[in-house]
């Protein structure tokens, strides 16, 4: 009985937090380990479907960088990376499309349905849910001048129309995404999924964004930042403590926050049931990102 009462202290605890967050969007982005061990996949799916049943409306926007690599190297196609961006020629883009939208995506919907939730998967593409532009990114050569570098087929969300989103949320469903994008003649393009589920919390307006990783949060010198600030991430990344994947990351956090989301988090995905720890504890995990 002891135990029994516990368990229901527990689920009472929560109570607050749902009562916050209910009828409210979360926007999640998806990737590294949660996505690759089977603990931590059937973790993540069991609080997406507990997310939608006490009220809330979770969009997923997944990655899937390590099944793409595996992709093209078994085609003898090379990759490289700049700044936490794939440079991505034609023959890329076309791996990048077939696993996202054909392969991973598919693979979560069917994981997130067997723990009794009803997902349905789209890319950026379905219902014109996102234009984009080829983008460059800026860099610093041998003699520290800034220069624009062409990533190839890699483009910037210009346009979100969330109509396709929020009819899926209305009718039960939980909508997975992945961050392929279309510019204005038809041609798909790259997104970086974090800057993916960025630009489209910020169309939703969502209440949260939560980014899962492969870090506890955003660590400088090796220690994690539980809070941290737009100042305080410029200077890190010019002196080169926030850097590679996490730069993105960081970087589309802030421009949620600018643009109307409430909350932005980075959060440990290797810790099961994270996104219930963030959500329903006072405490939380991770970092918050503030403005």
């Amino acid at each position: 009985m002891e135990q029994a009462i516990l368990k229901v202290t527990s689920i009472l605890e929560a109570l607050p937090y749902i009562r916050e967050f209910y009828n409210k969007t979360i926007v999640i982005k998806y990737g590294g380990a949660a996505m690759a061990k089977a603990d931590l996949k059937d973790s993540f799916a069991v609080d997406v479907v507990m997310l939608k049943y006490v009220g809330m409306h979770p969009v997923i926007v997944h990655g899937g960088g390590p099944e793409i690599n595996q992709m093209l190297k078994n085609l003898n196609l090379s990759s490289e990376f700049k700044r936490g961006h794939r440079v991505t020629d034609a023959p890329t883009m076309e791996v990048v499309e077939m696993i996202l939208s054909g392969k991973v995506n598919k693979q979560i919907v069917s994981l997130i349905q067997s723990k009794g939730g009803k997902a349905i998967g789209i890319s950026g593409r379905d219902g014109n849910t996102t234009k984009a532009e080829i983008t460059k990114i800026e860099v610093e050569d041998e003699r520290g001048n800034i220069i624009l570098e062409d990533l190839g087929l890699v483009g910037k969300i210009t346009q979100v129309d969330t109509t396709l989103i929020q009819s899926l949320c209305a009718d039960g469903f939980i909508p997975v995404i992945s961050p392929v994008a279309e510019d204005l003649t038809g041609q798909p393009l790259n997104i970086n999924a974090d800057t993916m589920a960025g630009a489209i919390a910020s169309a939703l307006k969502a209440t949260k964004l939560i980014l899962l990783t492969d870090t506890q949060g955003v660590l400088i010198d090796g220690e994690l930042v539980p809070q941290m600030r737009e100042t305080s991430i410029q200077e890190n990344i010019k002196n080169g403590k926030i850097s590679g994947g996490m730069i993105p990351k960081v970087q589309c956090c802030l421009d949620a926050l600018k643009l109307g989301v409430q909350k932005a988090h980075i959060i440990d995905g290797r810790v099961q049931h994270s996104l219930l720890l963030e959500l329903f504890t006072k405490e939380g995990i991770g970092t918050l990102i503030e403005i």
